[in-house]
């Protein structure tokens, strides 16, 4: 094992997108676990698009000069705990860096089931899925055969949220996408009807061309003109749910989206947004869900995979910047790609 960690700060506040100088690697000796915890090294690092929002002077954001946090399983190598074994693998939320002293209360032992890879606690079964799985069920409470929009359909919750709208029996299933060559892997793929560059025109029209006689659910992660679109695309009683606004990330000075708020009423649409954190005890019912269609190779994953934690900050631009097909995903590498 080496004996050097690497953790990784934020030096700077980005005005608009971030850029590698707002982030430093931070050399350490590796830490001993005190009495009651252990000390993890971590194998797979999760990287989203709410660390972009965290990255700005917030409530609850990073603080300059301070270890990143974020979604990681790793290996446990030394406790002074009974409750922690060495080699148990855990999930925690202290990201970004190689290594982690760690408490029972700050971890979750992974469940290891049968031809499930260990990415997939990051992806459909993580954080990610969850997202997807509680939009689809908790606020939309999608119904079978309802018609389903969902913006930025490429990245992570959107490939998650087609794959588990398609098993829970969706109708016409509709996404957008930021090129014509992920547009083809949504509907190749994933699942996806039909699917729309977002830089080919207005998405109002975009979206009347691909679902001409309207929509019953729009899963929003971009706000913004799609936003719009959407709520003039949306059928009686309509529902959407907003799980993030990609479009303001990086543009702050944007201009708010604008549409006919008489809408809402008229159409008796229900708009709601969540934060993830607050259905945590919806996990097992999504491993239940989950876990027997990855068994059966109904449910694939997609992932954007990245090989060292060296690359972690590059992994986060890329993803910022649309490079990645699905959950973007950091991967040490002693870690050989997972053969079921």
């Amino acid at each position: 094992m080496n004996d050097t960690a690497l953790t990784v700060h934020q030096i700077a506040r980005p005005h608009g997108f971030p850029t590698a100088e707002h982030f430093t690697f931070i050399e350490s000796t590796i830490p001993d676990p005190a009495a009651g915890s252990a000390l993890v090294e971590n194998l797979y690092w999760s990287v989203d698009p709410y660390h972009r929002e965290m990255m700005d002077d917030v409530p609850g954001g990073f603080a300059l000069g301070a270890p990143l946090e974020g979604r990681t399983i790793g290996r446990v190598i030394a406790s002074r705990t009974p409750r922690l074994a060495e080699g148990d693998i855990v999930f925690h939320r202290q990201g970004w860096r190689t290594h982690m002293v760690v408490t029972p209360e700050e971890i979750r032992r992974l469940p290891l089931f049968d031809g499930v890879p260990p990415t997939a606690y990051l992806s459909v079964l993580g954080g990610t899925g969850l997202t997807a799985y509680v939009a689809l069920t908790r606020i939309a409470r999608l119904q079978e055969g309802e018609d389903l929009f969902v913006s930025a359909a490429a990245g992570g919750v959107g490939t998650a949220t087609g794959r588990f709208a398609r098993l829970l029996g969706a109708g016409l299933l509709v996404g957008s996408a930021g090129s014509a060559a992920k547009a083809d892997h949504l509907t190749r793929e994933v699942g996806y009807d039909a699917v729309f560059d977002y830089h080919d025109g207005s998405a109002a029209d975009l979206l009347g061309k691909v679902a001409p006689d309207g929509i019953d659910v729009f899963v929003d992660n971009v706000g913004g003109e799609q936003l719009a679109a959407a709520v003039g695309a949306l059928r009686e009683f309509g529902r959407i749910v907003r799980i993030g606004t990609i479009s303001q990330y990086n543009t702050p000075d944007v201009s708010l989206p604008r549409f006919d708020h008489a809408d809402i009423v008229e159409k008796s649409l229900r708009m709601e947004g969540f934060l993830v954190g607050n259905y945590r005890e919806v996990q097992e019912e999504l491993h239940e869900f989950a876990v027997p269609h990855l068994q059966s190779g109904r449910l694939a994953l997609d992932e954007t995979v990245v090989d060292g934690f060296d690359h972690i900050v590059d992994a986060f631009l890329g993803m910022l910047r649309g490079r990645n097909t699905g959950k973007t995903i950091v991967r040490d590498q002693t870690q050989a790609p997972y053969v079921s």
